[in-house]
């Protein structure tokens, strides 16, 4: 049977976009995506979530991978040597242990955001039940959830209220710990805990199931402040000093003040 005659301009054609399709695969492998690790405090979640997917639109070129916890946690994981190129703290105590261990560039550090501490109860609580910090020594208020402060900077806040207030062997016996602050919220969403305390910002993750009774008083903690750095051991320091500095700038501020954080 003869073969069928294939005109000389369609395999040219066909040749060609193969071709170009050969080529636009090489180019690919090539020039992989630069990856920038990020571990970041549970609280900044859903703002860094909006940064990574506004930062990525300009920089297709960027994947920026987030790893969520608690700070003190977090910390512990970069000195065993997981990889991370940017450390955003929820309290400035797991970023100083970091640079006296040499493990983030001090020329980097920057502070990035504030926050609130509140109470808080599920949202169908009686209103009646927790009015306000002194009430969860009251023998009515069974289960209040707090971060563990020797790694949650939450529950290290919330430690401190209510050691100022003169109540913390009061509700110690009652205390549902939590491993990061949205583990708190959780307990508190559920209704699980009677009370707990996170930070304002925290709230609107609940989807409300939860409602603020109380904000901490002032002077009753230390200030709350977010500072973040680039790690010595960083596997792009331009890639991830790029992406610093976009969270530090107006976009990245926007960003922050719309979920709620004061912006440094």
């Amino acid at each position: 049977m003869p073969r069928p005659h294939r005109h000389p301009l369609i395999a040219l054609l066909l040749a060609t976009a193969l071709a170009a399709g050969c080529a636009d695969r090489a180019k690919e492998e090539q020039a992989p995506r630069t990856v920038v690790s990020v571990s970041s405090a549970a609280s900044l979640r859903e703002a860094f979530g909006d940064a990574e997917k506004q930062y990525e639109a300009a920089h297709p070129d960027v994947d920026i991978r987030a790893n969520f916890g608690a700070s003190g946690a977090l910390q512990r994981q970069i000195e065993q040597g997981a990889p991370a190129d940017v450390f955003a703290s929820a309290a400035e105590k797991p970023m100083d242990a970091l640079q006296a261990r040499g493990l983030v560039d001090p020329r980097s550090r920057r502070p990035l955001a504030g926050n609130e501490l509140v109470l808080i109860v599920p949202a169908v609580a009686d209103s009646g039940t927790v009015r306000g910090f002194a009430d969860l020594a009251l023998p009515r208020v069974r289960r209040v959830a707090l971060g563990v402060p020797a790694s949650v900077p939450a529950g290290e806040y919330a430690d401190q209220v209510l050691r100022t207030l003169g109540i913390r062997d009061a509700v110690q016996g009652k205390a549902v710990l939590g491993q990061d602050v949205r583990a708190v919220l959780a307990y508190v969403a559920s209704g699980e805990a009677d009370a707990g305390v996170v930070y304002r910002t925290d709230v609107a993750a609940a989807g409300g199931r939860v409602r603020i009774v109380a904000v901490a008083p002032a002077g009753s903690h230390s200030p709350i402040r977010y500072p973040i750095a680039v790690t010595s051991q960083a596997r792009d320091t331009a890639a991830a000093r790029a992406f610093v500095g976009f969270l530090l700038g107006p976009e990245g501020r926007t960003i922050l003040r719309a979920h709620g954080f004061t912006a440094e």
